[in-house]
């Protein structure tokens, strides 16, 4: 069992008896611990914030830092080898005593390979992404002894998984970065939340304050998922003009990547527009009008438009090149202003969260009882 806000040296959270503004933070920090017990309890950490699996910003730093300060780090393993993720796993481990996840690719062509090391190493919990999993890879995965995370994007999807054994779900909308579905993140959890009570649900996607955490929490989800925010950290192994660009940008800067023609379809990408998304643009004119005159098969023509962006988002994490990379960011880049640590973000959003309840808590008690809803008094002024 997990001990909560009070483990993450949160003020006024501790077990002294308080009065006053202490008392009603003491209150806030019990009720936040309330809504997130079971992603607190599913995941083994403090806080039921999950850190979202960013290929090539993922790895053994940031993830150790999110464990270490309460959260939940999870390693984004990508196009990695066994012997790379095996690799990862253990410098991972040397930096955190604190439970960490990795996030595996249900198309990776040695998926099962990977789920081998994961049990090898005693991972404690396996997300899978990139579409529905097999049973078999679900079973490889608990027979290891992890627990197994899933993305649903829609209530019919997310019954299945449950039906299929997962142990707790992510819904993510659109407004996420990277590769994204077409629906919302408000939307999803409309959808999904009030009906889908077997499992742990995590929301994800746009989420950059720790107001919208407790709003979704308070819709029924049992955590949150978080990536764009810790781009920034100082753990974070991102190139410094990769930062930047996140530093600067606004929520309206990260766009969904364009598709100019259905018979080419792109994969959806959320990232920040830059000279690249420009040039993408006119190479899918560019190719579409070769193809329109014979120059080119349909396969080669869809080849050459996914073509396109290979290795561009290493280009920008790790070498910093902003013109020519992906800059895949969320819409909650706004909420990006400054590099911090990863312990003072996640401090930032409970912080956040706790100071609602708060004030919440205290307007509540100042209030005279009222029984009777503001509906039902006009009605009766009425008779």
């Amino acid at each position: 069992m997990t001990e909560g806000i009070g483990a993450a040296d949160f003020a006024a959270c501790g077990g002294r008896a308080a009065s006053g503004p202490d008392a009603e933070r003491e209150r806030a920090c019990a009720e936040l611990d309330r809504l997130w017990a079971r992603g607190r309890d599913v995941l083994g950490c403090d806080l039921a914030i999950m850190g979202g699996a960013m290929t090539w910003v993922s790895e053994r730093n940031l993830v150790a830092a999110i464990s270490n300060a309460g959260g939940f780090g999870v390693i984004a393993s990508g196009s990695m080898s066994p012997e790379l993720l095996s690799a990862e796993i253990c410098a991972t481990k040397a930096m955190t005593a604190r439970p960490f996840g990795v996030n595996l690719i249900t198309l990776h062509p040695q998926l099962f390979e990977l789920i081998d090391v994961c049990s090898a190493h005693r991972v404690g919990h396996v997300v899978l992404a990139g579409g529905l999993p097999t049973i078999a890879a679900m079973d490889r995965i608990k027979r290891g002894g992890a627990r197994v995370v899933c993305f649903a994007p829609a209530l019919g999807f997310a019954r299945k998984l449950v039906r299929m054994g997962v142990d707790a779900i992510v819904i993510e909308g659109n407004e996420a970065g990277g590769h994204i579905g077409p629906v919302s993140t408000g939307v999803l959890a409309q959808e999904i939340l009030p009906h889908l009570a077997g499992v742990p649900v995590f929301v994800a996607g746009g989420i950059g304050r720790g107001e919208a955490m407790l709003a979704y929490l308070e819709m029924g989800a049992s955590g949150v998922q978080l990536g764009t925010r810790f781009v920034c950290a100082y753990e974070s192994i991102a190139h410094p003009r990769f930062k930047q660009a996140f530093i600067r940008a606004a929520a309206r800067d990260a766009v969904a990547s364009v598709q100019l023609e259905p018979r080419f379809p792109v994969i959806p990408v959320r990232a920040l527009a830059n000279p690249a998304t420009e040039r993408f643009v006119a190479v899918q004119r560019r190719v579409i009008e070769r193809f329109a005159r014979g120059e080119l098969s349909q396969k080669a023509a869809q080849l050459e438009i996914e073509h396109f962006w290979a290795g561009a988002l290493r280009r920008a994490v790790i070498d910093g090149d902003i013109e020519a990379g992906s800059l895949m960011a969320g819409q909650s880049v706004g909420f990006v202003t400054c590099e911090q640590s990863t312990a003072e973000i996640l401090d930032e959003l409970v912080g956040q969260a706790l100071a609602v309840l708060a004030v919440r808590g205290e307007g509540a008690r100042n209030r005279p009882l009222r029984f009777e809803s503001a509906l039902l008094r006009r009605q009766g002024a009425r008779v």
